[in-house]
């Protein structure tokens, strides 16, 4: 029975988070003051302290995401991981999970994705929404065929769920497209940006740079990251990957079923919330969800 470490991303993150796990063990506080004199600002008194509206700001939502989940990982009683995934920011908590990234360097690289993410938001309007009823194929399909605007399936979470991302108009004219063609649903989301979209082109060229800085190390197991969904373990491969994931979209429905496929039969979220555990119970029910 192999067993896999997923990590979800921003949207989990909720106020008091982590304060347990710092207040009951003495490797979550020394993680956590180091994530505050590394960040140069108190990251743990917003997540401990602040309101919901305080965790969205960019420069905390991120590395709050992260350092719950590495931090929840480390803490952890079952075994070491056969295999790792992350939704979206949740792949560099999965990359410091499988030993491929140090838990500084990964946490100063989603320190800088998230400010650049914030500038392409800010230089590049956009939105995203939840198509919910329609097979992966057919929603990115009607994105690719929509010709006024820019528009593209963004995240492949279950069977049944995309979520699609893109200039704002384009958006909603591709909600109306989605839901005549039998969509149950196709809705807005409250986001402040179309993540993973050629709209975050000037963020991924930012993050660039301090990625190609970076140490990638050779992982004692493999990670399926969400640009092919594959099991990769070179460390030029991963880093390549994580190059293009803000423009590609998450194949996270592909990425499960080829965990399974390759022998994963139990599947352990780390970080704030569950959300992941739906996801995968929607992929597939037959699977252990802890």
């Amino acid at each position: 029975m192999l067993k896999a470490f997923v990590f979800p991303g921003q949207g989990s993150q909720f106020p008091g988070m982590c304060k347990d796990l710092y207040d009951a063990h003495k490797e979550a506080r020394e993680m956590c003051q180091a994530a505050d004199r590394l960040l140069g600002f108190s990251l743990t008194d917003v997540m401990f302290n602040g309101t919901a509206e305080d965790l969205k700001q960019t420069k905390v939502t991120q590395p709050a995401v992260f350092l719950h989940s590495v931090v929840a990982q480390r803490l952890m009683t079952v075994e070491t991981p056969n295999m790792v995934a992350g939704h979206s920011l949740g792949e560099f908590s999965a990359l410091v999970a499988c030993g491929a990234l140090r838990f500084e360097d990964a946490l100063l690289l989603v320190s800088a994705r998230a400010q650049a993410m914030q500038a392409a938001c800010e230089a590049n309007p956009g939105t995203m929404a939840a198509v919910l009823g329609l097979p992966d194929e057919q929603v990115d399909a009607i994105c690719q065929n929509l010709q006024d605007g820019v528009v593209v399936a963004a995240n492949f979470n279950c069977p049944g769920q995309v979520v699609i991302s893109g200039e704002i108009e384009a958006v909603e004219a591709a909600c109306v497209a989605l839901k005549e063609a039998g969509a149950r649903r196709a809705l807005r989301l409250p986001v402040g940006g179309a993540f993973h979209s050629p709209l975050m082109a000037p963020a991924a060229e930012e993050l660039k740079a301090a990625i190609l800085k970076t140490e990638f190390r050779k992982p004692f197991c493999p990670i399926y990251q969400n640009v092919s969904a594959k099991a990769e373990k070179e460390p030029e491969i991963i880093r390549e990957n994580l190059l293009k994931q803000l423009t590609a979209p998450v194949r996270w429905t592909q990425s499960v079923q080829n965990m399974i496929a390759d022998g994963a039969s139990e599947f352990y979220e780390f970080g704030p919330g569950d959300v992941l555990k739906g996801l995968i119970r929607k992929i597939n029910p037959d699977v252990q969800v802890g």
